[in-house]
């Protein structure tokens, strides 16, 4: 059986799906590379070289792959490389890219999106969307803290006492549960709010002050751990109480997400018009359409003289370290369904029944099946 390792053609992206040290970690099957496909991550053609992994040309590698691995989702044109039969493991978001989704289908393909892991212990170290959400947390603080026109620490000196900056994060999931210990370590006074009354005792144990809002959210967690969605009317109320805590900070940190739905609005223009000139926020929900009503996706920009950042795909910012951990998260997954060199895909194991898309050819993710008869497949 061969695996290989797909050069990743998005823009921007810079990760790799597989890096030198885990492919030991492989038993029993055979690893190819795309030429160039770690460079972005610092990971040279020679270091596979060196592990005994052949360097081969886009064609070779889908040719001769019984699984390919990547990181982003496959376009509709890398859809159509794909042999008949092939296995394809990445993030594959399938509900925003139907027409790669259709292809692969075409191709009678197996996918499983990496993204659908199931939030259980025996997955955690399969957690991608987990081990990429820390990077941001991480990296979401440092940008902030470049853009911010004051010191994070209190200091006290001979001239006088500096107090330290006020951070606000929003959501306490892995991204933001990283953002309150980096925000923390650097000094800062940091309050948080998560919707999940789950999270109150994570964020004091990490030194947060946890924002109580008087507002009660019905079943605001699923069975897998992730956020709910709810009514409008509860948003509208959380708005007004988030505002107030945000007007009074210097950096405001968003990292709320619904899995498959557009993230909500919780920093309102008004919040943003309240907080004080240089003021920062971080919205790291931008890639799903943004928490601030005012985040332009992929850009930063100055309203009412608060800073607001969008960005998208942070983890490819910090790309050796996160394509180490999505490496760690890929072999753990595929490693469960390799027995002696071959593939055994068990549809009754629970992650295999979370995270498959399409099973040679046939889409089995509800979601996507319901999509796809909608748009009907072309």
């Amino acid at each position: 059986m061969v695996i290989g390792v797909a050069k990743e053609i998005a823009i921007g992206e810079k990760r790799v799906s597989l890096v030198p040290e885990v492919i030991s970690r492989l038993k029993g099957v055979s690893v190819v590379m795309e030429r160039g496909a770690g460079e972005g991550a610092g990971f040279s053609d020679a270091a596979y070289s060196d592990k005994g992994v052949p360097i081969v040309d886009t064609a070779t590698l889908y040719g001769q792959s019984d699984i390919v691995l990547k990181v982003q989702p496959p376009t509709e044109a890398e859809a159509r490389l794909f042999k008949e039969g092939t296995t394809l493991i990445s993030f594959l978001f399938p509900l925003a890219n139907l027409e790669a989704v259709r292809r692969l289908v075409a191709q009678r393909v197996t996918a499983f999106a990496m993204e659908l892991m199931p939030r259980i212990s025996r997955a955690q170290s399969m957690d991608a969307l987990s081990s990429q959400a820390l990077i941001s947390g991480y990296k979401a603080v440092l940008l902030a803290a470049n853009s911010l026109s004051k010191l994070f620490p209190m200091l006290m000196t001979a001239a006088g006492t500096i107090p330290p900056a006020k951070v606000f994060v929003i959501g306490a999931g892995v991204a933001g549960l990283q953002a309150i210990a980096t925000a923390r370590r650097l000094g800062a006074v940091v309050e948080a709010y998560d919707v999940r009354p789950a999270a109150k005792e994570e964020l004091a144990s990490l030194g947060a002050k946890f924002v109580e809002l008087p507002i009660e959210a019905k079943d605001a967690q699923t069975a897998g751990g992730y956020a709910k969605a709810q009514s409008e009317e509860f948003y509208r109320k959380q708005q007004e109480l988030l505002a107030e805590h945000a007007q009074v900070s210097d950096i405001v940190i968003t990292t709320a997400l619904v899995p498959g739905k557009r993230a909500p609005i919780l920093v309102s223009e008004d919040a943003v018009k309240g907080m004080r000139s240089g003021s920062v926020i971080v919205d790291l929900a931008a890639e799903q359409g943004g928490n601030c009503v005012l985040t332009e996706p992929g850009k930063s920009v100055v309203k009412y003289g608060v800073m607001i950042y969008g960005p998208l795909n942070l983890p490819s910012t910090m790309a050796p370290q996160a394509s180490q951990l999505y490496s760690r998260n890929i072999t753990s997954f595929l490693s469960t369904m390799l027995k002696d060199g071959t593939l055994s895909i068990d549809v009754k194991d629970d992650l295999i029944r979370a995270t498959l898309v399409i099973n040679n050819g046939e889409v089995v993710h509800e979601s996507t099946k319901i999509a796809i008869s909608e748009g009907g497949l072309r």
